[in-house]
């Protein structure tokens, strides 16, 4: 049975199958004796975007990873960059640390400077995501979805869609579906924080599963 560490890009955490392309975490929000998460979904505002492949480091997934025997941070795993950033993680600066300068970079007109500081930026996401109580953003018109950046991903229902290529593309823990235009969904909500949708208006190109290019 797969461990309950799949993030959708509501932020919300689910036991699926398919693991998807990046790992991440929010702090220790699991127990290590029975593998389970706790009532808590976070521990830290640093929530963070990790390679799977490190160093060749290995880890037993929400095991007893620390030093000390105890926890550890909780493993989470998201279909991709465009997953994560949606669900309000950032770059990390460990595992990845020029695509987090980058990041942090496309972030500063936010901030009024070149170079905010990454626990201002993680202050910042908390208050913006949707799990930790964010503002609930409408996109009602075309002229609203247009003016979104490739890699935005929205709410319709139950489905969650990212803009690609212009296009809306249906989201699934497999990966993306088919592919929609706006008027074909009509009214939708926006999942990706304010300040994300910043850093890709200003060039900040996520990593997107292979999918997205077989339709």
């Amino acid at each position: 049975m797969p461990l309950q560490n799949r993030v959708d890009p509501l932020g919300q955490i689910h036991a699926v199958p398919w693991r998807g392309t990046f790992t991440g975490n929010r702090g220790v929000i699991h127990d290590p004796a029975t593998r389970t998460l706790l009532k808590r979904r976070w521990s830290t505002r640093a929530w963070l975007i990790c390679v799977c492949d490190f160093r060749g480091r290995r880890r037993e997934v929400m095991g007893r990873n620390a030093p000390s025997g105890n926890a550890g941070w909780t493993e989470l795993f998201f279909l991709d960059e465009v997953t994560a950033l949606a669900a309000g993680h950032r770059p990390c600066f460990y595992c990845r640390r020029e695509r987090a300068a980058a990041f942090v970079a496309c972030c500063a007109q936010v901030f009024g400077r070149s170079a905010p500081r990454a626990t201002e930026l993680d202050t910042r996401l908390h208050a913006e995501r949707l799990i930790s109580g964010g503002p609930f953003v409408a996109v009602e018109d075309e002229a609203a979805f247009t003016a979104l950046p490739d890699g935005a991903v929205l709410r319709s229902g139950e489905h969650c869609f990212a803009k690609h290529g212009g296009a809306l593309r249906l989201w699934t823990f497999r990966g993306y579906g088919e592919r929609l235009t706006f008027p074909q969904i009509g009214r939708l909500q926006l999942l990706t924080p304010p300040t994300t949708l910043v850093a890709l208006k200003a060039g900040y190109g996520p990593a997107w599963h292979d999918s997205i290019r077989l339709r």
